[in-house]
């Protein structure tokens, strides 16, 4: 499947573009290099705002119609009876990359009932599980000197991995769209 762009989209200093799998006006959609929960996704303007308050009426309307359209995806796909839709905006609120982006993740009755409930996915995405900026510095060629150890079971995926669920989503969001 060819890439959604021609250009290269950028999540903070970060290009990821072969992990894009919805593009519109202002918004893309990616997949999460360690997601946590199957079909953990995220939605981020194109432009590199920092903050919700950063981002124009036109950015605003069109990252929740976005937010909106690929939570039904994700939803459908994998199977989710609810959706956690998140945003931490700034970096007192546990933001790991300077750009603003809202996380979309499908949920299942008991899903986390071994972490204590529902509720447990807020710890995930404020500690160190969720910390997006860390995973993508950690796969970047800008890798820190000392080794760096990851010793819970979920692991960051690889690129192929990421661009494999990226074209896969993208073929998902078609036909969300088709169907509207």
């Amino acid at each position: 499947m060819p890439p959604l762009t021609n250009g290269t989209i950028h999540f903070g200093s970060f290009v990821v573009t072969s992990q894009v799998f919805y593009k519109t006006a202002h918004s893309f959609a990616l997949v999460n290099i360690k997601p946590l929960l199957p079909g953990h996704v995220l939605v981020s303007p194109l432009r590199a705002a920092k903050r919700l308050s950063d981002l124009n009426h036109a950015e605003v309307t069109d990252l929740f119609m976005t937010v909106q359209e690929v939570g039904r995806m994700v939803e459908r796909v994998y199977e989710a009876s609810s959706l956690n839709i998140a945003i931490q905006d700034g970096p007192a609120a546990g933001q790991s990359v300077p750009h603003l982006h809202t996380h979309i993740i499908p949920r299942q009755n008991a899903d986390l009932d071994e972490h204590g409930g529902g509720d447990a996915i807020y710890g995930m995405l404020e500690g160190d599980d969720g910390d997006v900026g860390k995973h993508l510095w950690e796969r970047s060629n800008r890798r820190p000197k000392f080794p760096v150890v990851d010793d819970s079971s979920r692991k960051p995926r690889t690129e192929e991995e990421m661009a494999e669920e990226a074209q896969r989503l993208a073929r998902e969001m078609e036909m969300t769209r088709q169907r509207l």
